[in-house]
């Protein structure tokens, strides 16, 4: 419910206006992630940190937490400074790679605190203080840049935008690090993929008009003032027109066609 809670309260409280395709577009994207979720297939059951350990481990998951770390510093030192304060999508991609983080700290962190209250010794293991300090750096970094987007830009874009972004990053976290794909059916695949395609036909209808003034009461009024396009003539139909002494002045001279 971040999505249109976000909207009716920008719309009310910061007087940010959200025309018809732009609530579309809230609508698509919480249909999108829905779908997604729907067909994504159930964790594997990790219940210790040694598991954990191993899972983080993995080549697959350090190919990727690498690659995003690169893209995080890519946007952040290079192209935050050039087209954050005029693209949207830079300071929001920020904080969507930084929430791959933070989600996989959380879960980790959920399975040390289990694993402290049925008295295993997770305070001695350096796995526990390492998701503690990545979960800090990662949510304080979100924060600043989800604050510096907000300053700039529309909030009902802001967090549409965020939600989809961040939510399409962590699932894709999750399927890698503990391996969801290889338990998917076919129906689960499709259904992800039109989710996923749901997902970006709503970003795109959120960004794309955001400046069209179009809503419910003036959509007839839209649609009437679309001018039909002009139609060309050549040359032999406009002298065909003017020879018609009907419609021609008489004060004017006349053009005739001649026909062999």
């Amino acid at each position: 419910f971040s999505v249109p809670c976000s909207a009716i309260l920008s719309s009310y409280l910061l007087g940010e206006r959200l025309n018809l395709l732009g609530k579309l577009g809230c609508l698509l994207s919480l249909v999108g992630s829905t779908v997604m979720v729907i067909h994504a297939p159930e964790d594997e059951e990790v219940t210790t940190l040694e598991e954990m350990i191993s899972k983080l481990k993995e080549p697959g998951f350090l190919a990727y937490a690498a690659i995003l770390l690169a893209l995080c510093f890519l946007l952040i030192f290079f192209l935050a400074p050039r087209y954050g304060q005029s693209n949207i999508l830079i300071y929001l991609a920020i904080c969507s790679v930084i929430g791959a983080f933070s989600v996989s700290s959380v879960k980790g962190l959920g399975i040390a605190i289990k694993g402290f209250f049925a008295g295993q010794p997770v305070l001695q293991n350096p796995l526990t203080w390492i998701l503690v300090i990545t979960l800090v750096a990662s949510i304080t970094t979100q924060i600043n840049y989800l604050n510096k987007s907000l300053d700039i830009f529309n909030t009902s874009l802001v967090f549409p935008i965020y939600y989809v972004l961040f939510t399409t990053i962590v699932i894709t976290t999750s399927i890698i690090l503990f391996k969801e794909w290889v338990t998917m059916t076919v129906v689960d695949i499709i259904g992800t993929v039109c989710g996923f395609l749901t997902i970006i036909l709503g970003v795109f209808l959120l960004h794309a008009f955001k400046d069209m003034d179009v809503s419910f009461g003036n959509l007839p009024q839209v649609l009437q003032n679309e001018q039909p396009a002009p139609v060309t003539r050549d040359d032999k139909n406009i002298l065909i027109e003017v020879d018609n002494s009907s419609i021609a002045p008489e004060d004017k001279p006349k053009v005739f066609m001649l026909y062999t």
